[in-house]
Formats: structure tokens, sequence, C-alpha cells
């Protein structure tokens, strides 16, 4: 396990109390707390090179420039994959609609789009708008009672080659992994693409795109440490110069008359209008930071944080889902009490968890609940703060029974 009272050192979010009580801050696979190392390169960009990268021939523009793109570089060696095969968002949900809308307009009406019901809002409500918008339709692979896709329903529907399959790496519910290189080979085999939903995976794990071979892959700065605002779209070379872009505007094209316009090359092609440079500055930072730690580290404390909160929940009587091993998120329920009355029962004890239905209502109704109580757990958790949530659990079952 990380020395995580050590770690939250770093974090002057974690210098504040609540009721008196040190936060134990248990919602990280909604957000994540910042570093001041993150902080302190933001305030840095914002300070001291606080221009409009690409726009200028000064040096303080120049510089902006530099920094934007070692950013970049930054996050493309993060995840394997070449500088300007990496596209700068706003966050997931802005690189899976973009992803969404790329593939449906290019292609012959009619087609199929698959995606799992274990699927977050993002990678659901994207899709469902972008088939509606260009006329395919959606199909569903089942989750079983395990939380694992149901093999059987998966290989027949992917068998009957939709124009892209569409899956989370790891679920923000269940904390199930599932088995991206796998699931890629298996759209690939079967003439689609393959588009990787990595919001919960690339801040938990080591995540090769060469390695799991996909097409497209999303996730976002603010679950790993870094600033809200900014997200990464990873598309491959070779499609890039397929699509059309969606949106225009300064930079993203090459030249404009006023009968029309040719495009920049990737992955400005794809980025119109003010970059974030802070955004990335900070991405940047929150990848250094982590990359210090060790991702398999990260990988191993949130897993062995999860198993221990299992146990322990389990121990007190809580309904568990989701398989017994996973990445660092537990989902549980309370007998028949509501999980809102159970996160309030620990915001007492200032243990901060997530009630509702996650953005996963699809995945709720399959497993047979309107909603569920969610620890999710990062570097600078530990098995105290673990405790203080069986606790509090424990005095809301007794309370409300």
């Amino acid at each position: 396990m990380l020395n995580a009272k050590k770690i939250r050192a770093d974090f002057p979010f974690f210098k504040q109390k609540l009721k008196g009580k040190p936060l134990a801050y248990l919602d990280n696979a909604a957000t994540t707390q910042k570093p001041r190392q993150v902080l302190d390169a933001m305030q840095e960009a914002y300070v001291a090179r606080n221009a409009n990268p690409y726009r200028g021939a000064y040096a303080l523009a120049v510089e902006a420039t530099e920094a934007y793109e070692r950013a970049r570089e930054k996050v493309a060696d993060f995840i394997g994959a070449e500088p300007e095969e990496v596209i700068f968002t706003r966050n997931a949900t802005d690189s899976l609609n973009i992803a969404a809308n790329l593939v449906c307009a290019s292609r012959k009406r009619g087609s199929t789009i698959l995606l799992t019901e274990m699927e977050h809002h993002s990678n659901l409500v994207s899709w469902q708008l972008a088939a509606k918008r260009w006329g395919h339709r959606i199909s569903y692979v089942k989750v079983k009672s395990d939380g694992h896709l149901c093999r059987e329903d998966l290989e027949k529907k992917a068998g009957m080659s939709p124009l892209v399959f569409s899956f989370v790496h790891v679920s923000n519910v269940l904390g199930t992994v599932n088995n991206a290189k796998q699931l890629s080979q298996l759209a690939h085999e079967n003439g689609s693409l393959a588009c990787i939903d990595a919001a919960q995976s690339v801040p938990h794990m080591s995540v090769d795109v060469q390695k799991l071979n996909c097409d497209f892959l999303a996730f976002s700065g603010h679950k790993m440490l870094g600033p809200a605002g900014i997200g990464v779209l990873y598309m491959k070379k070779e499609l890039q110069e397929e699509f059309e872009p969606l949106f225009g505007g300064g930079e993203m094209i090459k030249k404009v008359s006023l009968g029309g316009a040719s495009w920049n090359d990737p992955p400005h092609k794809f980025e119109p209008g003010t970059p974030n440079l802070q955004g990335a500055v900070g991405l940047a930072a929150a990848i250094d930071y982590l990359m210090g730690i060790g991702m398999e580290n990260v990988e191993r404390h949130c897993q062995g944080l999860a198993a221990y909160c299992r146990k322990e929940l389990e121990g007190i009587g809580a309904q568990l889902y989701g398989p017994v091993k996973g990445a660092g998120i537990v989902s549980f329920n309370v007998g028949n009490i509501h999980p809102h009355d159970v996160a309030h029962f620990a915001d007492k004890e200032a243990v901060a968890i997530r009630s509702g239905h996650h953005c996963a209502q699809p995945l709720m109704n399959a497993l047979g609940i309107a909603a569920s109580c969610r620890a999710s757990f990062y570097v600078y958790n530990d098995k105290e703060e673990v405790d203080r949530l069986a606790s509090a659990v424990s005095r809301a079952a007794k309370a409300l029974g």
C-alpha cells in the first residue's frame, strides 16, 4: 500500500476539516483532488505564459505553443500514442460525442452501433444522439449478475458486424475491468471499429493504446489529479485523414476563402478555437505526479483498498455489487435503506461517498435496483478512512433498520 498520509500532504484540499474532522474523500470515480504540483503548474501558466498558442510570432506566444505541445507529447507517452493522435477536448464526454458523430456521419445509414448495458451515460447518450441524427440503430450487450459481460450475447452481437463497438474499460459503478484488448480484437475480427471509454482506467492503471489496438480512446483530466475542462480523444492516425472535422473555427484550417476552407493537419484539424493551455499544462503535471508514484502502485493501492472495503462492508451485512476482484470502486446497498440516507450518515462523519444511479441508469435496471452507494478510492486514501466508512454504514443500519 502507498503511504497515503504522506501523499495527502501534497494536496491543499485536505488541510480543511469537516465538522471538525479530517475529510475522507471517497468519491474519486466522480472527480479527484489536485496536488499543489498541478495547481502550481497551472498558476505558472496563467502568470508567466498566458498567451494564445499558435496565434503569435512573439516570444510569449511561442512559449505558450511549446508548453501546449509538450503537454500533448506527455499525454501521448503516457498512453503509448503518437502526439498527432492526441486530440485535446473538454472531457471524456466531449471526446465520446466527437467520436460518435465522426463515425456515424461518415458511414452508410442503417448501420448498427454496439454498446453494453454497463456504459456510463457519456458512452450511451452520445451514441444514441448520433445514431438518431445520422440514421443508425443501437444494440446492447447484456451484463450478468456477477458484473461481467455475457460472453454468449457479446459474441452473437459482435458477430453481426456492427459499425463500431464502443465499451467501457472499467465500470464506474461495478469496478469491472473489461479485457479491452480482447474486446478490440473481437471488434476488428468482425469488421468493426473499437472505441474505449477509459475515464476510469487511464487514471488507475497502465493503458497502452498500441497494445489495446483500439481506434478511439477517451478520458478526462479531472479524474486523474488534473484540472476540469481538459480531456483527451485518442484517434488512430489513419482514421484522422478520413473524417471531416465536426466544428469550424480558428487554427483548424489551412486556408479559408469566401468559397470554403481546407483543413489543418491532425490533430489541429479537430481542435478549433483557443486551446486550453492551462488545462493541458495541468494535465501534464498530473501525469508527472502519477508517474512519480508508478501506475502499477496506483492500481495495486486502489484495488487493495477496494478489497478491504468489500470485506468490511460485507461483515456488517451490506449488499455488494460487481466482481469480487475489480478496480478501486465498491458499490453497495444496506437493506432497504435509501442510498442517500446512508450517504447522509457518512457525511455526518466527514466521509464523502456517492449515492444515486451514478449516470448509469440502464445498468441499475439490469441489476434490479434504482440506486446504490459507491465508495471509490485513489492514491491519498487509506484503510483508516475505510474503517470510518464502515462505522458510519453500521450506524445507519442500526438507526434506520
